[in-house]
């Protein structure tokens, strides 16, 4: 797939397939993150990647909006140090964005699909997970092959009209 046609097809998906997804696909995947940008390059992200249908029912307990972890094929979860201080905590949120949407990206050229999740319960997902203290888990990514239908560039997204949101030159 064309990186812009993976751009354009790319959507949340949360039902998936019960096909494993093949180890060097996760490890590309994971590649996307690690080669995102970062601010000052500091990359202050760890990746956890999860297969083990058990871990990945407990990790769907750690959000209400995380219950699709359950079913996916795997999961990254992005964890970063507990920040000392707000502008330290905007860059690295900032940096997991962007490491976020890379590998949703790369997800997608691979026909794999992507459903992210925030955290609500820190000490149970560092539990779960084995993180250390000192550490956040941020959010998670559940991955697998779309249930419904394959990722295929949509025509007419569910957006705000592009004028809408672009502005040339000034508001």
């Amino acid at each position: 797939m064309e990186a812009w046609d993976a751009i354009r097809a790319r959507r949340n998906v949360r039902s998936y397939t019960s096909n494993a997804i093949p180890g060097d696909d996760i490890d590309r995947i994971l590649e996307a993150g690690w080669r995102s940008p970062s601010a000052r390059n500091n990359q202050h992200w760890d990746f956890v990647i999860v297969t083990d249908p058990a871990t990945l029912q407990e990790l769907s307990t750690v959000w209400v909006g995380a219950g699709h972890i359950a079913k996916a094929r795997a999961a990254i979860a992005l964890v970063i140090p507990e920040p000392p201080d707000e502008r330290t905590k905007l860059l690295d949120q900032y940096d997991l964005g962007q490491a976020t949407m890379a590998m949703a990206i790369a997800a997608t050229d691979l026909g794999i699909g992507t459903g992210h999740s925030a955290i609500g319960e820190q000490d149970k997902a560092r539990s779960i997970l084995g993180v250390p203290p000192g550490y956040l888990v941020a959010y998670l990514l559940g991955l697998g092959y779309p249930e419904d239908r394959p990722l295929t560039p949509i025509r007419k997204p569910n957006r705000r009209p592009f004028d809408e949101v672009v502005h040339r030159g000034s508001w």
